[in-house]
């Protein structure tokens, strides 16, 4: 089931009236990234605020999603003499069947599959497993058990959660933020049409999808298909010849309608149906054909009933393969849904505003956009505009509404000096006053942790500007200083920290910027001046501890992302080439099964969780992030300047086996800002030599490799290459040329429709049953050609995470698939070589 976008806090609200003191605690299952941190900051605050008690378990994979669900969940449900509950899972789970890995599928006893617990789905993540968001009510499951469940619940239609659904009885609800409504109503059909298809065998049969080769090939076969095993329909097959045969009359099956393939589902779709019949009817004894005309119109066969059938499900299953073969994608943060919860309760604060600035903001520093992870070559208007394209810029603009009315202008404030600071465009580096905690919009340049380091440091390691400007190289270094010699910036000024260089030359640093970035290329190196029409598009956000300290939004983002792929006090290496880590004293994590790599990485959590709600903890940790952001510069420098990054048939590839910081890489999330390092450093050398960007526009992917010597793996991260931005307006003409389509489409049937009982008086039934399956036909391949439009929805897309499932079926290659971020694996060592040779035969880019 899925909760529209316009009932989002119908659950919450229904938990709050129904809660009381003997109820179990909200269970909440948490990714291990900055957007879910944040979420789960929100959601705790709201939690916390009404009382109700909630236990917070962060999830490092599906591996240990798995255990959560066998020692935290199942013990909630009513079968292991628990109460049920609610689940509440912030950002895992969404791309896989989270009743199974939680273990809430097993109906042995009869009962609900779910036992009381009620999972909500709250995941950034696409494509979604349809068979949460379509089914996943606890009545799906029991439907052999009682066939009325169905219309016993008018509350559920179509797998939508409608404002009379009465939550408490368990089952999978997701959220939507828009995209299920919007997007996925051809999938939705042709879920539910599989969910209802009755059970037809379909094992080793070829069936064409014109109806006159399937005619030839049952001629041939006699009807049937001999490597089949027979089923129901080959009884009555056989019945059919001996009909044709001796001409005696017999009673026959006839199908439902198709609107009875279109209705709600009943539960998620298996391979070869559900367990369920056609309903049977009986008719008279067919006439003589010598009986008066008009002749009576027989009912189609049942051989040709199962032939229409095979096609519709031949037919939704290609629509489903389409859908979960588009590749990876990003939806609205979680952070920024569950701020709109907040919202919709009258709960929001400047505390929850600042959580999901700060959680839309972590996303850029992932690579993580609406054609899945990998560098953006959006459109460069400055600041973090380069995030999901005019959907992020619309979320960013609500952000910086909410700003503007929580923050309103200090009344003590005569001579409007905060407003002309704004103006004036200068970047924010104190507070107003000792307690000034509020959130400002600042014109934030690309640049790195700009008010924790000096100008020059914050340009040299800002992304941004080393792909531009080749940092990795001499050349590039001097572009950088006769860039601040034009600004009038002298070396030692720049090396000075930020908050100590002269105010004059700060007053004029965006000025400057905005003169002489363009020369080099770097247009959206800062934002626009705000305007009128644009307002404030790009700038960034800023908020206030008193005199303790000023952060931006990205800052932020940087930090708590370091805590958590390199924790607070950082990892050492002895010379004996093991690895630790000093939390409290030396502890050695060599483990084979990564158990105690886990282990650290949730007590990381924990580490960035309270930093989050406390400066002095962030401020202690930016060392950390300033360490990490310097071994990115040097391994991402030190690969191209080796020229170790080889160009294969379908990706580049690199890997890091070697060097000071090659431990630093073992984690997926350093892992993936090196790889965005050097696939934008290797995009901008394209966009130089060639004009444009390669792969017909897609971009060149990058695989980047990282070498966990302690556990004799690697770890492969795929990103893409930065091509398929999405083109509103090209989209907008696609889906009006869909519209037209359909209705050319709706036309023509509707033409047929009222033609048809005049063709059925001039033939006889068996002409009439080849025009029917002939109209069929036609439906069929004009359905096909809106669906390759729909296609056009993957182009570009990151598709890592489909080509590494099928480099894992095709060779005996030892993979761990555990990260819920699709596009990352683990490889044995012995094993890298072949695994990359079989994946660069794949595409990877939709």
């Amino acid at each position: 089931m899925y909760l529209p976008r316009s009932l989002i806090s119908h659950l919450y609200q229904h938990l709050l009236r129904t809660h009381h003191a003997q109820s179990p605690p909200v269970l909440i299952l948490v990714s291990l990234e900055p957007d879910a941190l944040c979420a789960c900051r929100i959601l705790a605050a709201l939690l916390k605020r009404d009382y109700i008690p909630h236990k917070i378990q962060p999830i490092s994979g599906y591996n240990d999603l798995a255990t959560a669900g066998e020692q935290l969940v199942q013990p909630m449900t009513m079968q292991s003499g628990g109460s049920g509950g609610v689940v509440i899972c912030l950002g895992v789970g969404g791309m896989v069947d989270i009743s199974t890995v939680l273990g809430l599928d097993n109906v042995s006893d009869g009962g609900d599959p779910s036992g009381g617990v009620q999972v909500w789905l709250i995941d950034a993540r696409r494509p979604w497993n349809l068979g949460n968001v379509f089914a996943g009510r606890p009545e799906d499951a029991l439907q052999e058990i009682d066939g009325n469940a169905r219309s016993r619940a008018p509350d559920v239609v179509e797998g939508r959660i409608q404002s009379s659904f009465k939550p408490g009885q368990g089952g999978i609800i997701v959220y939507d933020d828009g995209d299920i409504e919007e997007e996925l109503a051809t999938e939705r059909e042709a879920y539910i049409a599989l969910s209802n298809m009755p059970d037809i065998e379909d094992e080793g049969e070829i069936l064409d999808d014109s109806d006159g080769e399937s005619d030839v090939t049952e001629s041939i076969n006699g009807g049937t298909n001999p490597k089949k095993r027979k089923s129901w329909s080959d009884v009555e097959d056989d019945d059919d010849e001996s009909e044709e045969e001796n001409r005696r009359p017999r009673q026959r099956r006839r199908s439902n309608s198709r609107d009875t393939v279109t209705s709600s589902p009943s539960r998620l779709p298996r391979p070869h149906g559900q367990n369920s019949e056609f309903s049977s009817a009986s008719r008279s004894p067919s006439q003589s054909p010598r009986s008066s005309p008009p002749p009576a119109a027989q009912p189609p066969s049942s051989r040709k009933l199962r032939r229409r059938l095979l096609r519709l499900r031949r037919r939704y299953e290609a629509v489903l393969h389409r859908y979960y073969s588009l590749g990876a994608t990003y939806s609205e943060p979680i952070s920024s849904l569950l701020y709109s919860l907040a919202e919709d309760l009258g709960r929001e604060d400047n505390d929850l505003l600042w959580y999901a600035i700060v959680g839309v903001s972590s996303l850029e520093l992932y690579g993580r956009s609406m054609t899945g992870v990998g560098i953006s070559t959006s459109l460069d208007v400055g600041g973090s505009a380069g995030w999901g394209g005019e959907r992020g810029e619309r979320i960013r603009q609500v952000l910086r509404d909410e700003v503007r009315r929580l923050n309103p202008p200090d009344p003590a404030d005569t001579r409007g000096e905060n407003a002309r600071g704004e103006a004036s465009g200068v970047i924010p580096t104190t507070a107003r006053s000792p307690t000034d905690t509020s959130i400002r919009l600042s014109p934030e340049p690309r640049f790195l942790l700009i008010r924790h380091w000096s100008l020059y440091d914050s340009m040299l390691h800002s992304p941004y500007l080393a792909a531009r400007l080749h940092i990795w190289s001499d050349v590039g270094r001097k572009r950088l200083h006769k860039l601040l010699a034009k600004m009038g910036v002298s070396l030692s000024q720049c090396k000075q920290n930020y908050t100590h260089m002269d105010m004059e030359l700060k007053r004029g640093l965006r000025q400057s910027l905005l003169t002489y970035a363009p020369m080099y290329g770097l247009d959206g190196l800062v934002p626009p001046p705000a305007s009128a029409g644009r307002g404030k598009e790009g700038w960034g956000f800023v908020r206030s501890w008193g005199w303790k300290a000023c952060l931006s939004a990205i800052d932020v983002g940087v930090i708590v992302g370091a805590i958590l792929e390199v924790g607070k006090t950082g990892i050492h290496v002895d010379a004996t080439g093991k690895t630790y880590e000093q939390h409290g004293g030396r502890r050695e994590i060599i483990d084979e099964d990564g158990s105690l790599e886990t282990q650290a990485w949730v007590e990381r959590f924990w580490e960035a969780y309270d930093a989050l709600g406390n400066i002095e903890a962030l401020k202690q940790a930016l060392p950390t992030a300033q360490h990490l952001h310097r071994a990115i510069l040097r391994t991402g420098t030190s690969l191209i300047e080796k020229r170790q990054i080889r160009h294969l048939k379908a990706f580049r590839m690199a890997v890091v086996k070697e060097g000071p910081d090659v431990q630093l890489f073992t984690h997926p999330g350093a892992l993936t800002k090196l790889a965005l390092w050097v696939g934008e450093a290797i995009a901008e050398q394209e966009k130089e030599q060639r004009g444009k960007i390669g792969k017909h526009g897609k971009g060149t992917p990058l695989v980047m490799a990282g070498l966990n010597d302690a556990r004799g793996v690697y770890v492969v991260v795929g990103t893409g290459g930065g091509g398929g931005v999405v083109d509103i307006a090209l989209q907008e003409k696609r889906k009006q040329r869909i519209e037209a389509k359909a209705r050319k489409k709706e036309e023509k049937r509707a033409e047929k429709e009222m033609k048809r009982p005049e063709r059925r008086e001039r033939a006889g039934s068996k002409e009439a049953d080849e025009d029917e399956e002939t109209e069929e036909d036609d439906d069929d391949d004009s359905d096909g050609s809106d669906e390759d439009n729909i296609d056009e929805r993957g182009y570009g897309r990151n598709r890592f995470g489909n080509a590494f499932q099928e480099v894992v079926d095709e060779t005996n290659a030892r993979v761990r698939i555990d990260s819920f971020e699709s596009c990352v694996v683990e490889i044995k060592k012995q094993d890298l070589s072949g695994f990359l040779e079989s994946l660069s035969m794949k595409a990877v880019i939709g």
